[in-house]
């Protein structure tokens, strides 16, 4: 990926070709990250990675004209930002482990075998919800932005915050977990997760000057 524009952009000092495969074995020794905390990817230069999920919302049950006001505020929205920021839409798998432990906790506690055996089949349709097969996942959306100036970013992320509530739209601020995935998604191309990122103008994020 040296050299290369792709979902990632890497910048190194030598040619790829100059680059000994001893010194380079891991994917993150080409990115210019420091660490990720406090929901901020953090580059080597000092620049801050961060912005703010937004919940999904489906306008298209609404009727026309609260689709057609949903849309022009969202319009408004995208208009007053005066910086650049980078849209990402990616799939998470949907997590329902917890769920699971508790069928197969009601399943060891029931007694009764027609009780038993109805538990058993949610387990079952558990079991293939989750499976490779099916690849149930959901939708997440993210605002990301970059700045220097730790004032300035929770001043855009409340500023993020409040005007997508005007457009009648949750978020909050990233998370770590958030970012990681995010990162995980974008550099395994799902092969670890069984995700991957579906929409992302975020070719130079991470790009360090």
């Amino acid at each position: 990926m040296i050299g290369k524009v792709g979902v990632w952009e890497v910048w190194g000092t030598k040619p790829q070709d100059q680059i000994s495969s001893t010194a380079k074995k891991y994917a993150e020794d080409w990115l210019p990250v420091r660490g990720i905390q406090n929901g901020e990817i953090i580059l080597e230069n000092g620049s801050r990675v961060t912005g703010v999920k937004v919940r999904p919302r489906n306008i298209f049950i609404l009727d026309y004209d609260s689709q057609n006001n949903a849309i022009f505020q969202l319009r408004n929205f995208y208009n007053s930002i005066d910086y650049p920021f980078w849209l990402i839409i990616s799939d998470r798998p949907v997590d329902i482990n917890v769920y699971l432990a508790q069928l197969k906790l009601l399943y060891n506690q029931v007694q009764f075998p027609a009780i038993r055996k109805l538990v058993r089949e949610d387990i079952d349709k558990a079991n293939l919800f989750m499976g490779k097969s099916v690849g149930v996942t959901d939708t997440e959306y993210f605002i990301l932005f970059k700045d220097t100036r730790p004032e300035l970013i929770q001043k855009k992320i409340q500023n993020l915050i409040s005007s997508l509530a005007g457009a009648g739209l949750q978020s909050a601020q990233v998370s770590n977990d958030d970012l990681r995935t995010l990162l995980d998604g974008f550099m395994n191309g799902g092969d670890t997760t069984n995700f991957g990122t579906v929409m992302t103008s975020w070719v130079q994020i991470l790009r360090v000057k």
